[in-house]
C-alpha cells in the first residue's frame, strides 16, 4: 500500500461515518453510490489513518437532522483520532442560535468545530444568500464556529455574497467547490472560487476532487509522480492554489466516498504529489496546520 509519504503528521479535515441501522442516508439513494450501501465506522478508518501517518481527523455531518451532530460530539469524545466534528443546524430556523447554544451543551461539545448544510440538495442556487439564513450564519460565527460550504459551481456566487456579507465568519470550500469537466482557467468555477478567495474570510478544502487524480482509477502507479495526476484535477488545484495559497488551504480525505474510485492511502499520495512543489512550512499548513488553525481543534496530534 502507497502511503502518501511525506514529511510531518497529517490532519485529515473531511471524512464521514455512517450506520445505517441508527439513521438512514437518504443521499446514498442516487445512481453510482451502491457501494456505499453499508455501515462505516471509525474502526474501519483508524487502521487506514494510522498507515496512512493520520494524527487527526475532522468527521463532518452527511444528513440534513438534528440527531446526527450529537451523535458526531459523542463519537469523538470516544475515539483519539477524532479532533473536530463539523454538525449540522437548521441555519434558516429562528431558533438556530438556541440549537447551537443545545450542541455546546452537549458531552463532547469542545469538538464542535464547524456547522455545515448540504446546499447541493437546495434547488434554489441563491440559497446562502437569503436573508434567514445569513441571520443563522450570523448565529454560527458569534458561537465561534467555522461553516463548510458544500456547494456546486452555480451555488458559488452566492457564498461569495455570504462571506462578503459576514467577515467575521470563517467560510471553508468543502471539495473545492466540487468543479465538474474541462472548464477553461477563466469558466464560471474558475471565476467565482477565485472571487471567494479574494475574501480574508476564506479557506479552501483539497478534498473529493483528490480520488479522481490517478488517470488509472483506484490505484496509484508504483513510483508516481505529478505526471500521473489527471490532468483536470491539475487544473483545479493549481486554480484553487493560485487563489487561496496554501496558507488557506486544508487536505480531506472525503472517506468513504472517495472509495468509490480510490483507496485512503491514494488520495493522500494524490495530495503530497499537488503539493510537492510548495516548500515544507507550505505542505505542513495544507497537511494539519490551516486545520488546526480553522477549526480550534480540541486535539490534533504533535504540532
Amino acid at each position: 500500500m502507497n502511503t502518501g509519504g511525506g514529511p510531518g503528521p497529517v490532519i485529515d479535515a473531511h471524512h464521514h461515518v455512517w450506520d445505517l441501522s441508527v439513521r438512514a442516508q437518504p443521499w446514498l439513494d442516487q445512481d453510482g453510490l451502491g457501494p456505499l450501501r453499508r455501515n462505516y465506522s471509525m474502526a474501519d478508518l483508524e487502521p487506514q489513518a494510522a498507515a496512512a501517518g493520520i494524527t487527526a481527523t475532522v468527521v463532518v455531518q452527511t444528513v440534513i437532522e438534528p440527531g446526527e451532530t450529537p451523535d458526531l460530539l459523542a463519537l469523538a469524545a470516544a475515539h483519539h483520532l477524532v479532533a473536530g466534528v463539523v454538525g449540522w443546524v437548521d441555519l434558516a430556523s429562528p431558533g438556530v442560535a438556541d440549537a447551537i447554544a443545545g450542541l455546546l451543551e452537549r458531552p463532547g461539545a469542545q469538538y464542535l468545530a464547524g456547522i455545515r448544510h448540504p446546499v447541493l440538495a437546495e434547488p434554489d442556487a441563491g440559497w446562502l444568500a437569503r436573508p434567514a439564513v445569513l441571520r443563522g450564519l450570523a448565529a454560527v460565527a458569534e458561537a465561534g464556529l467555522a461553516y463548510d460550504v458544500v456547494c456546486s459551481p452555480a451555488q458559488l456566487p452566492a457564498a461569495v455574497t455570504a462571506a462578503t456579507a459576514l467577515p467575521q465568519l470563517t467560510f471553508v470550500l468543502d471539495h473545492l467547490g466540487n468543479p465538474e469537466g474541462d472548464e477553461p482557467g477563466d469558466g464560471p468555477w474558475a471565476g467565482a472560487v477565485r472571487a471567494l478567495a479574494g475574501l480574508p474570510n476564506t479557506v479552501g478544502k483539497l478534498s473529493g476532487v483528490l480520488s479522481e487524480a490517478f488517470q488509472v482509477r483506484g490505484a496509484a502507479p508504483a513510483g508516481p509522480d505529478r505526471g500521473a495526476l489527471d490532468p483536470l484535477v491539475l487544473r483545479y488545484f493549481d486554480t484553487a492554489l493560485t487563489a487561496f495559497g496554501p496558507d488557506r488551504l486544508m487536505y480531506g480525505s472525503d472517506w468513504p466516498p472517495c472509495t468509490l474510485t480510490s483507496s485512503y492511502a491514494d488520495v493522500l499520495t494524490a495530495a503530497r504529489l499537488l503539493t510537492g512543489g510548495l516548500s515544507a512550512a507550505e505542505q505542513a499548513a495544507v497537511f494539519g496546520e490551516t486545520a488546526r488553525r480553522v477549526y480550534g481543534l480540541a486535539r490534533s496530534g504533535p504540532a
